[in-house]
């Protein structure tokens, strides 16, 4: 497979939106993150968590920006399309099937929904396994309903969040960026493209049975250490991999670092320690670590969403075919590694 390469902040001003609205997720401290949040004006915070649950990373539509692919090329960009098109540029990949596409064009058409839009929208978003929440189910259908009115807020919404929040945080972000993509393509230099996508990931084993001919890696600081992918051609992907050092942290002037904190929290839970502990047996998936836990799935996966921000698991998962089951083991060297960490921390004393 070809291995291309992208760089920009567009994508991490699309995905700073996303994790200031899924904190938690993220290992983000909510009251900051919810601080950031009320800078904006009241109608600006009601559209971009509207545009949150809507349109999540339109990977496919930054890919295609000219350079230097940053956030005024974003606010240009969408301010050349017209309003009622910007939600359908935002939305509709290669990855969307037509009868998601058809759905949601039938919502524009009409300016409303209704209950059975609703029901046709949580069946097709549950087949491919993607969040149903009936709020976000709703915020899609309404923005939808409101195409052009939704397409002239998101880009003023857009605008004033790049003014009181972005505008500073790109400049932060740019030299570890950089650094990032340079590592990265020394890396694939040295080893294939699975070892390198595992390397990159933390942890996450991608199969190597694909039909995609190409793969477009591009840095985000504000999605690390997870990762973000989606089919944005019939034949490429692009995988968005974590460019936040290990020794940083979101929060500009935090001392104690993402990483180390993020880890110690996930041992300090017996649950978590005891998956540990079976998951350096074998590998299991989720139902299989609820049978032998006695816990209920969710709770289970509750758990393995934060060791696996933690960086503590592997997660081997099968992009080209969605399977849903996907296997867990653990990362031993982690563990050695958070040691370190912490002893390096407590041995740098207190910046001035």
């Amino acid at each position: 497979m070809e291995l291309l390469w992208d760089y920009g902040t567009a994508y991490d001003f699309f995905a700073s939106i996303h994790v200031l609205h899924n904190p938690t997720r993220f290992g983000l401290r909510g009251a900051w993150a919810a601080g950031v949040r009320s800078r904006l004006s009241g109608q600006a915070r009601k559209t971009l968590e509207r545009a949150e649950k809507s349109i999540f990373l339109p990977l496919h539509w930054i890919h295609t920006l000219p350079p230097p692919k940053d956030a005024a090329v974003v606010l240009d960009a969408l301010a050349a399309i017209p309003p009622a098109e910007r939600l359908p540029s935002l939305t509709f990949s290669s990855s969307m099937e037509e009868p998601m596409r058809s759905l949601l064009l039938s919502v524009g058409a009409k300016g409303t929904w209704n209950a059975e839009d609703l029901a046709a929208l949580r069946s097709l978003r549950k087949k491919r396994e993607w969040n149903t929440g009936k709020d976000v189910l709703e915020a899609i259908l309404s923005a939808w309903a409101e195409q052009e009115t939704f397409g002239a807020a998101l880009l003023e919404a857009l605008q004033i969040y790049h003014e009181v929040f972005f505008a500073e945080e790109e400049t932060r972000i740019a030299e570890p960026l950089q650094s990032a993509m340079q590592k990265a393509q020394t890396l694939a230099k040295a080893m294939p493209w699975p070892q390198l996508l595992e390397t990159l990931s933390q942890g996450v084993r991608f199969s190597a049975d694909t039909d995609a001919e190409s793969l477009v890696l591009a840095p985000s600081y504000w999605t690390a250490p997870l990762v973000v992918f989606n089919r944005i051609a019939p034949r490429q992907w692009l995988l968005l991999f974590g460019a936040r050092p290990a020794d940083a942290s979101l929060v500009p002037g935090e001392v104690v670092p993402d990483a180390l904190l993020r880890t110690l929290k996930a041992l300090s839970d017996p649950t978590r320690l005891r998956i540990l502990r079976y998951l350096s047996q074998e590998p299991m998936t989720p139902s299989a670590l609820a049978r032998k836990l006695r816990l209920r799935a969710p709770t289970v996966v509750h758990h393995l969403s934060i060791l696996r921000l933690a960086g503590l698991v592997y997660l081997s998962v099968d992009i080209a075919h969605r399977k849903s089951e996907r296997f867990y083991m653990a990362r031993s060297e982690m563990v050695q590694q958070t040691f370190a960490m912490l002893n390096a921390f407590l041995s740098g004393g207190e910046p001035e």
